[in-house]
């Protein structure tokens, strides 16, 4: 399975992904979620998805660590770990080309509405209702996309304060999918230490592109961050409802 391109592929869309994850806080995920289903099952691939992305989510975090605004992560992981409980209860498994095309759209609607009533993590518990929402569509999905992010695009925050915050919330949402995927796992493949040997090697990877990309957000201005965030956004809504439309498509 981990043939040495593979191994060489890994490393590269590690380093690649946590480093446009890094600058802006977001798309390295979908990006990586994509490759590693080209040749791992599902749960594996999302076990894979979260380690790599808690490793590069934990160092972005503790390189931006006077940034992070803790009152925004503790609600946030309240909610994802209420999402992990109640999914533990229950066996619901939405439409996945639905949950697509309804988390694509999600962007395009917020920032529609006016800024008053806008989708905003630092108002009085939006960060609980971010952590629940983002924590069920990620134990559907395995990755939030731009639905979380529409919670951090029209904030007060600097870009540092938006990147290092939105990177400890995503640590404790990562590892609740992390949790609930290992439960799902059965049979040898959850015990393989190969697989764990290859999460770390990756892992050291995700952490080398997250260093790479400070520099990067330390030259931009907080007005060119927000600029391209909503474009970054945009562009993964269109993503995911294309992907959700393709889906439905070819059933």
């Amino acid at each position: 399975m981990f043939t040495l391109p593979v191994l060489a592929a890994l490393a590269v869309v590690a380093v690649v992904t946590s480093f446009i994850s890094g600058i802006f806080g977001m798309a390295g995920g979908m990006l990586l979620i994509g490759f590693l289903l080209l040749f791992l099952p599902v749960p594996v691939a999302m076990v894979f998805h979260g380690v790599i992305q808690i490793a590069a989510n934990s160092w972005r975090a503790w390189l931006w660590r006077h940034h992070v605004k803790w009152s925004v992560v503790l609600q946030f992981g309240a909610g994802a770990g209420a999402s992990l409980i109640v999914f533990s209860f229950f066996d619901f498994v939405p439409d996945k080309a639905l949950v697509l095309m309804a988390v694509g759209l999600m962007p395009f609607i917020a920032l529609a509405v006016p800024q008053r009533i806008a989708p905003n993590i630092e108002r009085g518990g939006q960060a609980f209702l971010a952590g629940a929402i983002g924590g069920a569509i990620q134990l559907v999905s395995g990755v939030t996309g731009p639905l979380l992010d529409i919670f951090y695009v029209r904030t007060g925050m600097s870009r540092q304060v938006n990147v290092a915050t939105k990177a400890a919330a995503q640590v404790l949402g990562h590892l609740t999918k992390v949790t609930y995927f290992a439960m799902v796992i059965e049979g040898p493949a959850g015990r393989d230490p190969e697989q764990w040997l290859v999460m770390g090697y990756a892992a050291c990877f995700a952490i080398l592109g997250t260093t790479l990309s400070r520099s990067f957000l330390d030259r931009m201005s907080d007005r060119q961050f927000y600029h391209w965030t909503r474009r970054v956004i945009l562009g993964l809504g269109a993503v995911y409802v294309a992907q959700g439309v393709w889906l439905m498509a070819t059933r």
